[in-house]
């Protein structure tokens, strides 16, 4: 696969916003994260259709596609942020112009629902792009400083960034030992596993799969494991890195229930191959950015992860 680095970041550049998926409550979550942006010496153009709504999107397919296409056919726009994830990107996959971007690569942003796009993108057309903080949900009301200046050293130099330090130097955990090189892809598990049987979902060979959920009780991960399992994801993937699985324990002690380690447990124990959890990436305040389809390293006995290339140009 041909891998497209876009141009990094400089200041004063132009950062387009868009909404691939659900719109926030709050508009005014937007226009906070809008300041933040051009405080930081940005300019910012919204996309046409952001705010708009349609049911549990923002705004129709139709819109939110063209919002997609301009911010990429625009010479001016040099990266793009998503406002929020939710529900909608998915629907979108089969309708995006990828000869288009691949005519105007750029940095595009995002995580959760937008797991879909980022795929698709790599496979299609070998783009790196970036897991990371979203306009109306991590810049609308102080932003942390660890996410903050991950995300920014990525996205504004071509050095190489190293290793990977977590949140108050927080230790990464091995589920099993071992080492792996290989390119980073993954997301969101539920967008990520609705993805196969697509065109649009990653070729595994050599990859590292991050995965990352919020909200989902152990049967329905025990579910979406399984359907990993059953198309032999574990089995061709290098290593596996677990990041932050927000809110994924049942908590009525009535329930019968298998844990989420449990459940995590018995998928990932039977492959010999290097597994890590407590990956500050995902839903949580303090994110680590995650530039998908650049080669990393892992050493689960060790609990070190390395960026081993440059993100962007």
């Amino acid at each position: 696969m041909r891998i497209i680095k876009p141009q990094r970041l400089k200041k004063g550049d132009l950062i387009g916003i868009i909404s691939p998926a659900s719109s926030p409550e709050d508009f005014s979550t937007i226009e906070s994260g809008v300041k933040y942006l051009e405080g930081l010496g940005y300019k910012v153009e919204l996309g046409k259709n952001v705010g708009q709504n349609f049911g549990y999107l923002a705004g129709t397919d139709q819109q939110r596609l063209d919002d997609i296409h301009y911010m990429f056919r625009n010479k001016n726009v040099k990266a793009i942020f998503s406002v929020r994830g939710g529900y909608g990107t998915p629907r979108l996959l089969d309708k995006i112009d990828y000869s288009l971007i691949r005519r105007n690569p750029k940095i595009f942003v995002g995580y959760s629902d937008i797991t879909a796009l980022q795929m698709a993108l790599l496979k299609k057309i070998g783009l790196i792009t970036f897991a990371g903080p979203m306009v109306s949900v991590d810049f609308q009301n102080g932003v942390s400083e660890f996410t903050e200046e991950m995300f920014w050293a990525l996205l504004t130099s071509n050095k190489k960034f190293g290793k990977v330090r977590q949140p108050e130097n927080e230790k990464l955990f091995e589920l099993h030992k071992g080492q792996a090189n290989g390119r980073i892809i993954g997301g969101n598990l539920a967008v990520f596993t609705s993805l196969i049987g697509t065109q649009y979902f990653p070729d595994l060979k050599d990859k590292i799969l991050l995965l990352e959920e919020i909200g989902e009780l152990p049967y329905r991960i025990d579910r979406m494991l399984n359907q990993l399992r059953l198309n032999k994801v574990f089995s061709q993937v290098k290593g596996v890195i677990l990041g932050a699985f927000t809110d994924c324990n049942e908590h009525d002690p009535l329930v019968k229930t298998l844990s989420l380690g449990e459940v995590v447990g018995e998928y990932l124990n039977e492959h010999k191959l290097p597994v890590i959890y407590n990956f500050k990436h995902g839903h949580v305040r303090d994110k680590v950015t995650v530039p998908f389809g650049i080669r990393i390293r892992m050493n689960s006995s060790k609990g070190i992860i390395e960026y081993a290339e440059n993100a962007v140009s």
